[in-house]
């Protein structure tokens, strides 16, 4: 799928993505959703790729909130710099370490909700004319809209398809 380049798209895409990523999660046996795999610098678990996501849409809530206040946003996260985004992310897994999986399930439902409702309230214009709002830049809203949701969810997606094909391989489950 095309990365989206209005407003109907991104919801389809963002839906799609996320519809596709729970189908995912649903194939693979209960037991084994909890298993770390390998990934690039670190292990990760299904769980942690959801508070991942959660934690990218509680950022992204967090930009927007304070852009919207005329304020400029710390990006990515107080503390950290687009360089040091791997930092971030495993600063993110270990806050959700402790996670229970059923937990993290439902606080990235929740917080994907809120990003459909934000895309929502937007017409085409706001969300895909760059420098539409200040605390953008150079982008554009649905750029940031883009990369916290469809964009992320097909990675998501690729992550565990990896582990759903290892354990085919292996035979396991």
């Amino acid at each position: 799928m095309a990365r989206p380049q209005n407003k109907e798209d991104l919801i389809q895409a963002s839906n799609d993505h996320f519809a596709e990523l729970f189908q995912r999660i649903q194939s693979i046996p209960e037991p084994l959703r909890t298993n770390e795999f390998e990934f690039p610098g670190l292990n990760r678990s299904i769980r942690d790729l959801i508070c991942h996501l959660h934690e990218w849409h509680l950022l992204l809530e967090n930009w927007y909130t304070t852009g919207m206040n005329g304020e400029k946003p710390a990006m990515p996260a107080e503390g950290y710099t687009w360089r040091t985004t791997p930092d971030l992310n495993k600063s993110i897994q270990e806050k959700y370490s402790r996670t229970e999986f059923s937990v993290g399930i439902e606080l990235v439902k929740g917080s994907h909700e809120r990003m459909m409702e934000l895309i929502e309230s937007h017409t085409n214009e706001e969300l895909f004319t760059k420098k539409y709002y200040k605390w953008t830049g150079t982008s554009s809203l649905g750029a940031y809209f883009v990369a916290n949701t469809s964009s992320h969810y097909a990675w998501a997606n690729k992550i565990i398809k990896k582990y759903e094909n290892y354990l085919k391989r292996n035979k396991i489950g």
